[in-house]
Parts: C-alpha cells; sequence; structure tokens
C-alpha cells in the first residue's frame, strides 16, 4: 500500500524516534512509505532509514505544514496517513478534507489532553480544540499511546473515538541494537550497579528528584548513576551533583544515538517524569531486560507495570523514589516478566492493532510484495 508517516520534526525525543521506528516497520513490510518531517532540529542528522523516502518539509512551525501536505496528499496520493500529535493531526485531516483525498487516516495523540486543550475561550489551545472537535469525523480512527490516556479524551471530549495503541518498541533493528558494544567504563567492567534514565534535562521528567534520591542510595550502597539526554537545566543538575559531591558516581553523557545497548548492561532503569503519554524509554528498558523504577504519573506507569513488572514510587518524592530504587537493585525484576510485559509493543502486535482499527484485514498488514518497493 501507498503510505504516509508525518511527524512535525525530527529530535532525539520519543515522538519522532516513535514515528520513525514505524515508517521502518511498514517499509520492511514492503510497502511504499514516505516520511514527512516538519523539521530538523539544529545539530542533528536524520538516521538512515532503508526502504523508507524521506521528505523533510523545511516547516519549523507545525502549522506552516498544511500547504506542503496538501501538495503531497494531491502528488503522492496516499491510501493510508499516520500521524501523530495532536495539532499535527488536525492539520492533516484538514489538508484531507481540502484535498478531497479518500486515505484512511490515523491520528496518535501522545501527551495528555489536560495539557493540550482548555476551556478559556480564545487561547491557543481552545481553538485547537474547537478545530478538533470540528474535524476529528474525517479520522479513520484516533488513538492514544495509552488506555489511561483514552479515558481522559473521553473527559474532554462527548463521545471521542479514540482507542488505545501502543508504539512499537521491540523489532528486530532494535534487538540488533542491543548488541553493540559500549564506549562507558562504568558499564565495560562493573563494579557497582548501575542506575540509568533518559530523556531531555527538562523540569517535567523529574531529574531533579532522582538526583536527591540517588543521593539518598549512594550514602548507603556503591552505586552509579548515568543519565542520558540533553535540556535546559544541564548546568543545574551538574551543580547539584557537585553540591552533593556525587559527580564521580553520576555521568550525564547528553544524548545518544543508540540508549538500548546501556539499558542492556543496567541494573536499573528510572523514570521519574511528573506527566508521560506511554513513555517509550521505560518500555526499551524493560526490552533491556532492566528493571524499572518509575513514579506513578498520568499516563503509562501504572497501566506497564502493575504490580508486578516494576516498582512505582509516588511523583516527586525523592524518598519514594530512593525506597524504589533500592527495591530494585536488592530484587531485579525477572527478565521472563519483562519480556512477557513488553510483548504488547512488538512490531507485530502494534501494526496489526492499528490496521484492524483501520478496518483492514491483518493479511493487508503486508504488501503482496515482499521486499520495500525502493
Amino acid at each position: 500500500m501507498n503510505v504516509t508517516v508525518v511527524t512535525p520534526r525530527f529530535a532525539i525525543s520519543g515522538v519522532p524516534l516513535a514515528q520513525l521506528r514505524f515508517a521502518e516497520s511498514l517499509a520492511r513490510r514492503g510497502h511504499r512509505v514516505d516520511l514527512l518531517i516538519g523539521c530538523v532540529n539544529k545539530g542533528l542528522t536524520l538516521p538512515q532509514t532503508p526502504g523508507v523516502n524521506v521528505v523533510v518539509l523545511g516547516r519549523e512551525k507545525a502549522r506552516h505544514m498544511l500547504l506542503p501536505l496538501m501538495a503531497h496528499v494531491w502528488r503522492a496520493r496516499p491510501e493510508l496517513i499516520f500521524s501523530a500529535e495532536d495539532h499535527l493531526n488536525v492539520l492533516v485531516l484538514i489538508a484531507l478534507i481540502l484535498t478531497g483525498s479518500k486515505a484512511r487516516m490515523s491520528g496518535s495523540s501522545r501527551v495528555t489532553p489536560f495539557d493540550t486543550y482548555s476551556s478559556r475561550v480564545f487561547s491557543k489551545r481552545w481553538f485547537l480544540k474547537q478545530f478538533t472537535r470540528a474535524t476529528m469525523w474525517r479520522a479513520t480512527t484516533l488513538t492514544c499511546v495509552s488506555k489511561d490516556m483514552v479515558g481522559q479524551y473521553r473527559q474532554v471530549f462527548h463521545n471521542p473515538p479514540h482507542r488505545a495503541v501502543y508504539n512499537i518498541v521491540d523489532s528486530d533493528t532494535a534487538r540488533q541494537r542491543m548488541a553493540e558494544p559500549v564506549d562507558i567504563d562504568w558499564l565495560l567492567n562493573k563494579e557497582v550497579p548501575v542506575i540509568v534514565a533518559a530523556g531531555q534535562l527538562e523540569p517535567w521528567k523529574g531529574f531533579a528528584d532522582l538526583i536527591e534520591a540517588f543521593a539518598i542510595v549512594a550514602a548507603r550502597r556503591p552505586v552509579r548513576l548515568i543519565i542520558f539526554g540533553e535540556g535546559s537545566l544541564r548546568a543545574q543538575f551538574e551543580a547539584r551533583l557537585d553540591s552533593l559531591g556525587l559527580r564521580d558516581r553520576a555521568r550525564l553523557p547528553g544524548n545518544v544515538p543508540n540508549p538500548l545497548k546501556y539499558f542492556t548492561r543496567a541494573d536499573v532503569f528510572a523514570l521519574t517524569s511528573h506527566v508521560e503519554g506511554m513513555p517509550n524509554a521505560l518500555v526499551e528498558a524493560m526490552l533491556c531486560g532492566c528493571t524499572p523504577v518509575a513514579t506513578d504519573c498520568p499516563t503509562g506507569p501504572r497501566e506497564l507495570l502493575g504490580d508486578k513488572y516494576g516498582y512505582l514510587a509516588k511523583v516527586g518524592d525523592a524518598r519514594s523514589i530512593a525506597e524504589c530504587l533500592e527495591k530494585a537493585l536488592d530484587c531485579p525484576i525477572d527478565k521472563k516478566l519483562l519480556a512477557e510485559a513488553t510483548r504488547p509493543f512488538s512490531e507485530e502486535a502494534v501494526i496489526t492493532r492499528h490496521f484492524s482499527l483501520l478496518g483492514l484485514p491483518e493479511e493487508a498488514t503486508r504488501a503482496s510484495n515482499s521486499a520495500p518497493s525502493r
């Protein structure tokens, strides 16, 4: 089938990486795939995407993507369109309506609607709510990355069509990346347990809480911490580690192209967010056999971990996080259980679910030609 996958920008973060993986998965199944990207964040280079035709539109604002989206629909005539993030979903729907396209469209929501929409009249988020309400009829299906988020959308909109579909995390490519060699000495010759975390160094990720929790744990036992990612709070975190005397036991290596190889060799993965959709990094770490600790934030962690796949801590509570980190170090989760928890995030399960919601039979998930058409 002729498929288009759309994302507003390429960055080292959940949504664009998930869309990239999704496009690659569809191409491996023999579909003709275009990946439309609004812009690429400065300093980044797009990775190789075998079988995928990548088109960078050069639009830094999603709202400026409407005309290029319409031109693409006219020219490429996609049969399926997969979009992600509510503001972009609306633009794709408007493009389909204005062009008269018959393409089936699946729009995925990745963050809580409580942060996306507003009832304050004439605010930016209020206008988005009105446009969403006015255009959602054109979507073949609208999805959320967690079941809890579906419930949130039902509070914001009257009888919305949203259904839960997870991101692809477990694939052949992911398995290959897990086996790549590492270059961090703490993980090469591991003398003491290593806790890892990954994400943007921004307030909502809760890494300030993690550092305080790590200080509590480090005062009681030998342990090390690595936080992968970049953001505006780097200097603040470095200063706090200095003041705690922990710079020789904690590192901030920045962004890395392949965190999975590090997760595979670590002991505990910590997610200390204040809010999430369905955290890809947490699922990746579990896929790698790393025992998870997560804050019980909306949404995703409780749905994923339940009461047997990891340890849940209170949001913003360093002592609760520290307690869970110690439990994880003392009683790691069996890797067979972690594999069980991540099964719904397999390429096969996710694509089959998407095509089912689009009204397509399971055999349509693979093109008649087993090799990609480009």
